[in-house]
């Protein structure tokens, strides 16, 4: 531009930024619905945007472009009125409306101005400016708008997690944290609840098999982690719902029944044990169906020496001869020492039952045959199974 444009411009801007700034808010009042039924931008917020938006519009037409407007000092009132209004609430079409008819207006009211004072090519050129500026300003009030409500989102997780850990690590017995946290997750503070853990689960899916037994899930470094609200008395048909879920996630571990959010973080610690009881097999764990196996788990030196004491000798075996001996000593126990049912079991003849428990009692040195199947060994076999 020559210097005569860029002396009108000068004098254009501080003649006519009052007028305009008074126009572009009875426009926006009048015209802009977001601006009509949502009333979330005070009447003085949206005059200093205007005067500020309008002013720095006029300054940017007589410049030359800079190249990279992010961060460019010119472009800060349109950086700060995304910011606010994504703060207010105020759609984003709605914001960007209002700048265009700010656009429209700065426009129409340099036409009405530089008839005297440029020619029509110096008016065709400060028009592509403006409309370039214009442009440009509205990409930073939308870039503006976009980084708040990712700050939101972020801060919004953050806050989510350290509610989490918090349940997790106990402090829901603070009666303020419970209800928060019963708040935030649309949860009951008090009632019946179990805590579920799963490797693999969906959080979505797995909130709408449970459903309608209100549920939150979370993602965590260690698996999923979910809450169930009971509706009932009996968690039967919740369980029922929760072995759905195990299925599609390969394996799920659950607590026995807590008394609300206060109970949480024993759930959590029950629903661990019982996930790890499954080892690589699938399906539901329930805590209280996986008693021996979590009581081992938590000992883990009493459980490798009950697997040495009364296994150990049987280990030192190829594994053909091995396996079929284990799986008779596990269907032995589990039939209470009945060598038929363990025949059956384990489909061989009972002789063969016999002899091979002679052979276990050979190898241990201890008469597996001499009354009921001892508890030590029935806990040794669980803890071979669960340990690996």
């Amino acid at each position: 531009m020559d210097a005569e444009t860029l002396a009108f411009l000068g004098d254009h801007r501080a003649q006519r930024l009052a007028p305009l700034t008074d126009r572009l808010v009875a426009t926006i009042e009048a015209s802009n619905p977001g601006y009509q039924l949502r009333r979330v931008v005070p009447s003085e917020d949206l005059r200093r945007s205007c005067h500020d938006n309008i002013d720095r519009v006029l300054e940017l037409l007589g410049q030359e472009p800079t190249g990279s407007p992010t961060h460019d000092p010119a472009y800060d009132a349109a950086r700060e009125t995304g910011r606010r209004r994504a703060e207010q609430g105020l759609p984003l079409d709605d914001v960007l409306r209002s700048f265009r008819m700010g656009g429209r207006l700065i426009w129409d009211d340099l036409v009405d101005h530089a008839e005297s004072a440029l020619t029509s090519v110096e008016l065709r050129e400060v028009g592509g400016r403006l409309w370039e500026v214009v442009d440009e300003t509205s990409a930073q009030v939308a870039a503006a708008y976009h980084a708040h409500e990712r700050a939101v989102v972020r801060a919004d997780e953050q806050q989510r997690a350290e509610l989490w850990e918090g349940l997790l690590s106990g402090r829901a017995q603070e009666a303020s944290f419970a209800f928060e946290a019963a708040r935030i997750l649309d949860l009951p503070v008090s009632g019946d609840v179990l805590v579920v853990i799963g490797g693999r689960v969906d959080p979505l899916q797995a909130g709408s098999v449970v459903a309608p037994h209100a549920s939150a899930w979370v993602r965590r470094t260690g698996g999923v982690v979910g809450l169930v609200a009971l509706r009932e008395d009996s968690p039967r048909e919740a369980l029922e719902r929760l072995a759905r879920v195990a299925a599609a996630a390969g394996g799920l571990g659950v607590s026995a029944v807590v008394h609300g959010l206060a109970g949480v973080d024993a759930g959590f610690r029950q629903a661990s044990l019982a996930l790890r009881t499954l080892g690589r097999d699938g399906g539901l764990a329930t805590f209280d169906s996986r008693l021996p196996e979590a009581l081992l788990m938590s000992a883990p030196d009493v459980a490798a020496r009950l697997v040495s004491v009364w296994l150990g000798p049987l280990l030192a075996l190829p594994r053909a001869e091995l396996v079929p001996l284990v799986d008779t000593l596990e269907a032995w126990v589990a039939t209470g020492g009945s060598a038929t049912s363990t025949a059956e079991r384990v489909h061989c003849h009972r002789n063969t039952v016999l002899n091979r428990l002679r052979r276990v009692a050979e190898l241990t040195g201890r008469d597996v045959l001499a009354g009921a199947p001892p508890v030590e060994l029935d806990l040794a076999l669980r803890a071979l199974r669960t340990g690996g």
